[in-house]
Parts: C-alpha cells; sequence; structure tokens
C-alpha cells in the first residue's frame, strides 16, 4: 500500500495514527481528509491531557462553586469527535476479516467435498 504524506504541523500522535492508516489502507481523497481532521484531533487530546495533567479537577466555578475543570468535558467531547471520525472512514475490522476468510475456506472445502462425493456416485 502506498503511504500518504502527513498533512503539514502534526504532532507525534497525529503523525504516528497518519502512518498506520494510511500505510495499512488505500483511502480516498475525502478519507484522507477525514483522517487528517481525526489526526488533528488526536494532537489536539495530547495538548489537553498535557494541560490537565497538572490542572485540578475540580475548580472553582462562577458561582464559587466546584465544578469540574471544563477540560474534562472538552477531552470527552474531543475523544468522541475521533472516534466518529474514524469510524466515518469505515475501515474493516481485522478479526471481522479472519472470520470472513474462515468462512470462504469452509465454504469451499465443503463444495469441494460435495463434489468429490458426486462424483464417486
Amino acid at each position: 500500500m502506498a503511504l500518504s504524506d502527513p498533512p503539514e504541523g502534526l504532532g507525534p500522535q497525529g503523525t504516528c495514527l497518519w502512518e498506520e492508516i494510511s500505510g495499512a489502507y488505500e483511502l480516498r481523497v475525502d478519507e484522507l481528509r477525514v483522517l487528517g481532521d481525526a489526526c488533528r484531533e488526536v494532537d489536539l487530546i495530547e495538548r489537553l491531557e498535557d494541560a490537565l495533567r497538572d490542572a485540578p479537577l475540580v475548580v472553582t466555578g462562577s458561582m464559587k462553586q466546584p465544578v469540574a475543570n471544563p477540560l474534562v468535558q472538552e477531552l470527552r467531547q474531543h475523544r468522541a469527535l475521533v472516534a466518529r471520525l474514524l469510524a466515518a472512514l469505515k475501515l474493516p475490522d481485522e478479526e471481522e476479516q479472519e472470520r470472513h476468510d474462515a468462512q470462504a475456506r469452509s465454504s469451499q472445502a465443503r463444495q469441494a467435498a460435495l463434489a468429490r462425493w458426486r462424483g464417486s456416485a
């Protein structure tokens, strides 16, 4: 498979995702765009996680009440977006492909056995 050059400006995590997917699958132009967006989101998630690492999980809200750090919600939203973007690529599931291949081999073996049985009658 041909490995497409990653979009400019990707960080290490986004570049890794790009190389892993574009190296394993032949993607159309529109799919490459979706993959690029997913890679940028992965990099943004990395930055948000870094920012949250040293930040408190609970902060003071506008009415002086304790509230969850807004970065927690942002992370959840960006992770969900990455999941949707990657799902939009509709990449084949390796386990599903293996099951399909095994079923095809089984079907071929069954047809060969029937042909032999019919031939000997």
